[in-house]
């Protein structure tokens, strides 16, 4: 199942660390080639040789050697692996990792990695049920981080709470599931907008929304990693996409989407149109700044090309649609005729009056609904779980 993979592993200072080998021989047991990079902490409780005759590779801890210098890079360990699985992590490197703070061969590589990255977090309960911690996995997981969720049990302080590492065999078995889920979008091309679009009033000023795009973004990731090839039309966001297979074209105005995702039309089997495209559009925009003056402005607005209703009619009938709706009334009812009129297969509902959902949260709280009229309302997650939500919707459908 893992035959030729390259996993990665960083083991931290926890005492879960004795867990590693185990886990160690059974990834190299199905074929997985395994490097391992240990934290200066985590060589207190698991060592450097156990794990390089389990995995037949040298075992780093420092950025160079301190016999002859050699420099080991963290960029390479990031290109290098297919998977980052970090276990255990303890709450002094997830702070690192959130902050940035690259004071190590771990973190470094934690932030040049282009792979998925999987945190498995061992500690005893109140460090782990501590708000800041919390507040950390919760940070990692909005970056595109998979949480391992910890076992709860008897810790080795000789409490019982969460906070336990969960068991080798269960960890080998969700990184086979990883790569299993690869095959589902194989050969499959999917076209996806994400973010705001910008209409400018003169060189300085603009129209737009509060969209952060990042619900486009991770759905891209999703269907990466899935086997998808994947061309991402996003509007003016800072986020990168952390997959290197994702095709990105960054463009500003509703007019500049709708050209990109047109001329991808007959490329896609799939279509999914997560941007928060704007309505309308200046009629003419000043080429230089408009002064303030004492009397008042006026903007004429004129409607922008609406992209789903383009693309809904212009559509094979192999290709698979899929719109989102942002509502703040008649959710449902609105979300249903959007999803006619725009001749869409799918509708990913999701309304501002929800807490933790639309624009500006890592967490969103959606509703599909199909053409057939089938409604499957979800709970508040992560938005990469409700891109992988999506994925699973879309294997259905295809």
């Amino acid at each position: 199942m893992l035959k030729g993979k390259n996993i990665l592993i960083g083991v931290t200072g926890s005492i879960a660390a004795y867990k590693i080998p185990l886990l160690v021989r059974l990834l190299v047991k199905e074929g997985a080639n395994v490097k391992v990079i240990l934290t200066d902490s985590a060589r207190n409780f698991v060592t450097p040789l156990t794990l390089s005759t389990l995995t037949g590779n040298p075992v780093y801890s420092d950025f160079f050697e301190k016999n002859d210098g050699t420099w080991h890079s963290h960029v390479e360990f990031g290109n290098w692996a297919d998977v980052f699985v970090i276990a255990p992590v303890s709450a002094t490197t997830m702070g690192k990792m959130v902050n940035g703070i690259a004071d190590n061969l771990l973190v470094a590589t934690y932030l040049a990695a282009k792979c998925p990255v999987y945190i498995a977090p061992a500690m005893d309960v109140d460090m782990f049920l501590h708000p800041s911690t919390q507040k950390n996995i919760e940070r990692l997981k909005s970056f595109g981080n998979i949480l391992i969720e910890p076992e709860t049990g008897e810790l080795a302080s000789g409490l019982s709470g969460p906070g336990r590492l969960q068991e080798p065999e269960t960890i080998t078995e969700i990184i086979k599931s990883h790569f299993q889920k690869k095959k589902d979008f194989k050969g499959k091309r999917v076209l996806i907008s994400a973010g705001p679009t910008y209409e400018l009033i003169d060189p300085v000023r603009f129209i737009g929304n509060f969209s952060s795009g990042r619900m486009g973004y991770a759905i891209a990731e999703a269907m990466a990693e899935r086997g998808a090839e994947v061309e991402l039309i996003s509007g003016p966001v800072e986020l990168i996409p952390v997959n290197t297979s994702i095709n990105l074209t960054r463009v500003t105005s509703a007019g500049e989407m709708f050209e990109a995702c047109k001329n991808k039309l007959e490329w896609a089997d799939v279509i999914i149109m997560a941007a928060a495209v704007a309505d309308y559009t200046p009629t003419t925009a000043s080429k230089i700044k408009i002064k303030k003056k004492e009397d008042s402005l006026s903007v004429k607005l004129k409607p922008t090309v609406d992209i789903l209703k383009y693309l809904g009619e212009n559509k094979s009938t192999q290709q698979v649609l899929v719109g989102f709706a942002l509502e703040t009334d008649n959710e449902l009812e609105n979300a249903k005729n959007k999803l006619k009129n725009k001749n869409l297969d799918l509708i990913v509902l999701n309304s501002l009056k929800d807490e933790g959902a639309g624009f500006g949260h890592s967490t969103n709280k959606v509703t599909f609904i199909d053409k057939y009229g089938a409604v499957n309302e979800m709970e508040l997650k992560q938005k990469y779980e409700v891109a992988s939500d999506l994925a699973d919707k879309l294997k259905n459908i295809l």
